[in-house]
């Protein structure tokens, strides 16, 4: 998929992922402040739906961090949802969804990289949790840094390649067999939107609770030897 400057202010120029991509979030937080501003204890269909939502994305975070999922849940819940509209964006004719272009699936693979260091360092302290990078010797450093650039870019990468992947599948099948075959192409589309997205934010979850358990292992291991 071309990637042209829409406009340019001064120097920088626009794409279309990059408004396609501020659209969803807006719309996100219009959506999000809309179905918020009047939450009741005798809850209507939106509100059980939202509730619904959330709960089963809770229970999810929890069957990995049973002890901080109230932490994570904001930032992996909201990482679910974007991802998910920004796959499911593609199926709207003349558009594209962002999560096809490497930037964006890069954007975010980064901001799941600082995020892990992030509930790491708060899980423990900085000193405490930079320790792990240094066991169980000293040696082991340059492998975990290693471990930390390959793993971002295994993530940015996967998801670029299914959706990219997905979006060419669904073009070429249209036009070699015209518009038969509309209804199967987007339930294909939806479904492997809604997997690509669960697998990203699992990943993402999965690598916070890395950084998150590796110090409430070594808090036990203390408490142990005190003991």
């Amino acid at each position: 998929m071309e990637v042209a400057s829409v406009f340019h202010v001064g120097p920088v120029g626009f794409t279309t992922p990059v408004i396609t991509t501020w659209g969803i979030m807006l719309v996100l937080v219009a959506l999000s402040w809309a179905t918020t501003r009047h939450l009741r204890q005798d809850p209507g269909p939106v509100q059980v739906v939202l509730e619904g939502l959330i709960g089963a994305m809770d229970r999810a975070i929890s069957d990995v961090l049973p002890k901080t999922s109230a932490q994570v849940l904001p930032f992996i819940g909201t990482l679910w949802i974007f991802v998910v509209v920004a796959n499911l964006v593609g199926i709207i004719p003349g558009l594209h969804s962002p999560t096809g272009v490497l930037s964006t699936t890069a954007a975010l693979a980064v901001l799941v990289f600082f995020s892990v260091h992030w509930f790491g360092v708060r899980s423990e302290g900085l000193r405490a949790y930079l320790k792990h990078y240094l066991a169980p010797s000293p040696i082991m450093l340059p492998f975990h840094l290693m471990s930390e650039v390959t793993r971002t870019l295994a993530l940015a990468i996967r998801l670029f390649g299914n959706i990219m992947s997905l979006e060419m599948a669904v073009l070429l099948v249209l036009l070699v067999a015209g518009f038969l075959v509309p209804v199967p192409l987007l339930i294909l589309h939806v479904i492997e939107a809604l997997i690509q997205a669960y697998i990203f934010g699992m990943l993402a979850l999965i690598y916070i609770a890395s950084a998150i358990q590796t110090q409430q292992l070594r808090q036990s291991e203390k408490r142990d030897n005190h003991a």
